[in-house]
């Protein structure tokens, strides 16, 4: 045997041993989610908006490191929906992502899906939200990762841990907003309001008995798991008279920084230790955007809550307002970001990769598409649209993971470049029009199994240059370098820091500037990176890599038709004389025969009812 597919194999079964040994130490879980149209007022109106279980935000994950969560997701509402588990790498489980049209079809209206969440090495904060246009605006919420059993925070327990959910509220429809955007082909409407868990704050006169409030108690100290889920801006957030430790971000542990305020990207997480040191009184925590982009509008209120200490004291007729840096402070925003480092302790090690098999350049621009008749709303009549390597992605016709698995051909091609396909100074005052225009497609860039991978994203400032928040699925990866103009493949890598980076899963691309990750691709699936702010998404994302290794993929899962089946309730079930655990099987009752089949999520079970048996390959709808 060839000593490369020697070691590509012990590889994998080194992997395959690592999942096994890492879920058998965790719990498992089952949870049942409704995704509903749920009424709520805010701003003086009310509207309906799609919720999981009613909740908004959605009801929080609670769990530890090592154990594994099932939720039924059924959707109710109209639109099509799927859940993406931001941050959690879902190792040889990229069937449950959630990305639509990447990792799975959306999960139709009236159907449901079941995910399988498998927290192997996460610990800290993450969040999952839909991953379907815009019903990520309201269906979003925390996922509290603890150490496993035996272990401990790398700080002291705190006396409580809070939620901390930045977000945004519409008055309008959201979905009908977007599909104005995408018909009109121009940028979507900025939102109403900001909001802190849900709610706008003490700045909107109407939401001020609505404020949300937590109370504190003198010489405890908190964590705050504060998530970004806001659809466009990064956040400016601050506690008046109050220090924050930074502590974490992203699911893993950074070295603590003392701050009076933080700057979080959206789709972001910070762990911040707050310690009630202060006089007993009532202090507002305050959030507003931090915007780089010139003439795009954007919203600059300011969203609050209210801290209250506990105890025996005249609350103030105004609370203490803390001090926030100036909505275009790029310094500030620098300032803090660069503080970011990996805690990179015995216990919580980095593995940062010194070198790479391969690298990416790859410029990240707002661009434009002609309209018929300069009809469109976007400038002279045209179309926004936004690329990678000035390759504007469109959606397949099925998603492109299982295009990939069944080596469908004609979804996507290969093709993804390294390199932008000319060179030009991206990020200079005034750009040629004839830059702006894309080309469109489906390409994804292939990369080795276990191979490492450096990217580096240059942004551009074609059509008003802004930060550019960026994610990858299905890992995690070290920032190792940053800076403003074009990205120098000689000088600047001399600078990355590879001792202790953040070991992160999003990171904000400086306005006309650059950002450097590397990771090792050790994760068989085919991950997205996208462009994160709204502006963006409306227009395009961005595909880049799939990594080698269907055959180490379990089988593909589908979708459960509502109308046509339900899940039948109950505990551990037969099937002959074997048990059946629930993580692997449930029980799916068919309305018109009352036939009951044991339907599999394993790609290793077969399955049996009265309809006979089936083929075993996870596939979940019956008729």
């Amino acid at each position: 045997m060839e000593p490369r597919k020697k070691g590509l194999i012990l590889q994998l079964l080194g992997l395959v041993l690592l999942e096994l040994l890492c879920l058998c130490l965790g719990e498992t879980y089952h949870f049942k989610w409704n995704i509903t149209k749920t009424s709520y007022t805010r701003l003086n109106s009310t509207k309906k908006i799609l919720t999981v279980n009613g909740q908004f935000p959605g009801p929080a994950l609670h769990v530890r490191k090592g154990d594994r969560v099932f939720i039924n997701v059924a959707n109710y509402g109209t639109y099509n929906i799927t859940l993406h588990w931001h941050g959690v790498k879902q190792l040889r489980n990229p069937w449950s992502d959630g990305p639509e049209y990447i990792t799975q079809c959306p999960v139709q209206a009236g159907a449901n899906f079941t995910y399988e969440i498998n927290f192997i090495t996460e610990e800290g904060t993450l969040w999952y939200h839909a991953h379907s246009d815009w019903s990520r605006a309201t269906v979003h919420g925390a996922i509290f990762i603890y150490p496993k059993l035996g272990a401990s925070y790398p700080f002291p327990k705190p006396y409580s841990e809070v939620p901390i959910i930045l977000g945004n509220w519409y008055k309008g429809d959201v979905m009908e907003i977007i599909e104005t955007a995408l018909e009109g082909g121009g940028e979507p409407n900025k939102s109403d309001a900001h909001t802190i868990n849900g709610q706008p704050g003490a700045l909107y006169s109407s939401s001020k008995a609505g404020m949300f409030k937590m109370e504190m108690q003198k010489g405890k100290t908190y964590l705050l798991r504060i998530i970004n889920a806001g659809m466009n801006e990064e956040m400016f957030f601050s506690i008046a008279n109050h220090s924050l430790k930074v502590v974490g971000s992203d699911g893993g542990y950074l070295k603590p920084i003392k701050t009076a305020y933080i700057m979080i990207t959206p789709g972001q997480t910070m762990d911040c230790l707050l310690k009630a040191d202060q006089t007993l009184s009532h202090y507002y925590m305050a959030a507003k955007a931090y915007s780089s982009a010139d003439g795009v509008a954007y919203n600059n209120s300011t969203t609050t809550a209210i801290i209250k200490y506990k105890g025996s004291y005249t609350p103030p007729s105004s609370p203490f307002f803390p001090t926030l840096p100036d909505y275009n402070d790029t310094d500030a925003a620098t300032n803090y970001t660069s503080l970011l480092r990996s805690l990179a302790s015995k216990d919580h090690p980095v593995d940062v990769p010194k070198s790479f098999d391969i690298r990416v350049y790859t410029t990240i621009s707002v661009n434009i598409l002609p309209c018929a008749n300069n009809s469109c709303d976007g400038p002279g009549g045209s179309r926004f649209s936004t690329s990678l390597n000035n390759i504007s992605f469109r959606n397949p016709s099925i998603d492109i993971l299982q295009a990939y698995y069944k080596r469908i051909k004609g979804v996507y091609k290969t093709n993804f470049p390294d390199d932008p396909p000319y060179y030009f100074n991206f990020t200079a005052d005034e750009l040629p029009s004839n830059l702006s225009t894309p080309k469109v497609g489906t390409k994804v860039k292939v990369v080795d199994f276990n191979s490492t991978v450096e990217v580096v994203f240059q942004g551009t400032n074609l059509n008003s240059g802004e930060n550019h928040p960026m994610h990858l699925h299905g890992f995690s990866f070290y920032w190792v370098g940053w800076g403003f103009g074009n990205f120098n493949k000689t000088t600047d890598p001399k600078g990355y820091n590879l001792v202790d980076p953040p070991e992160i899963n999003t990171v904000g691309v400086p306005k006309n500037g650059w950002a450097a990750i590397r990771f090792r691709a050790n994760n068989p699936e085919a991950p997205l990176e996208f462009v994160g702010t709204v502006r963006e998404q409306v227009m395009a994302r961005g595909q880049l890599s799939t990594v080698q290794g269907d055959s180490m993929l379990p089988a593909i899962k589908e979708v459960v038709e509502l109308d046509d089946l339900q899940l039948a309730e109950g505990g551990p079930h037969l099937e002959g004389n074997r048990q059946l655990d629930l993580g692997r099987f449930f029980r799916v009752l068919n309305k018109e025969t009352n036939a009951i089949r044991f339907v599999s999520f394993s790609d290793e079970a077969r399955v049996s009812g009265s309809g006979g048996d089936l083929d075993g390959d996870g596939i979940t709808v019956i008729h």
